[in-house]
């Protein structure tokens, strides 16, 4: 696992450091307050793995796993459209949020693509669309660190008060949070895309909408002089 996440461009590339900015706007939660910041780390390893002790409030996701409707609120139409992308088709909807994550050129087809591939073998050979999770998995790993989200091994330590020196522990708290990710695409596949995509979709506008606006010069229309009397 640890290979595959090297080649994927949507991890950071090592080794890297962050600066954050006073400019920058910083997206809102559910109850309107501003989103904790993202994790500013030293470095990672050569194996993905964060280096350097970061002690920093994570933030929750927006809706939870099993929230297959999303909510009620401005992004209601988009949620539904995603609940039926993972229905239907989540090869489509798997492509759209690594476009909206990776925002480069290509990105959509150069995912989409090998996941409609690995989607048809399982499905025509095992039955089930057993291979695909494998290939999406360190999408979700690297949403996690670019919006320092909560994985699932911290939010069960919290809830329980258990592992607490094991979460502490940066190296091993990031390889146990890499492998729920894992177990959450393969377990829970279709939930997972659809998670990832409510929450791409209210931090993230879509590349295309980047783009600068072009302005239209309109000619004047033609004029005509009057006939003194």
């Amino acid at each position: 696992m640890a290979n595959f996440e090297e080649s994927n461009p949507l991890l950071p590339k090592q080794p890297q450091e962050f600066e954050a900015t006073k400019d920058e706007k910083k997206p809102t939660a559910k109850n309107g307050a501003a989103h904790p910041p993202a994790a500013v780390s030293i470095g990672w390893t050569a194996d993905g793995l964060p280096v350097g002790e970061v002690h920093m409030q994570r933030s929750q996701w927006d809706s939870g796993i099993f929230a297959c409707l999303g909510r009620t609120d401005e992004f209601c139409s988009s949620d539904l459209e995603v609940c039926l992308l993972g229905s239907i088709a989540p090869c489509l909807l798997y492509g759209s949020n690594v476009e909206r994550l990776g925002s480069t050129p290509g990105t959509f087809a150069n995912h989409c693509l090998p996941y409609t591939a690995l989607y048809l073998i399982g499905n025509s050979f095992f039955g089930g669309n057993c291979l695909a999770p494998w290939f999406s998995y360190p999408t979700r790993t690297a949403m996690r660190r670019k919006f320092n989200l909560e994985g699932s091994c911290e939010a069960f330590s919290r809830s329980c008060g258990c592992c607490g020196s094991f979460v502490e522990d940066e190296v091993h708290r990031e390889q146990c949070e890499t492998a729920c990710d894992f177990a959450t695409h393969v377990f829970c596949h279709p939930c997972a895309l659809c998670q990832e995509g409510r929450e791409v979709r209210r931090r993230l506008h879509h590349p295309g909408f980047n783009t600068r606006p072009v302005l239209a010069m309109i000619p004047p229309g033609g004029q005509t002089m009057g006939r003194l009397g």
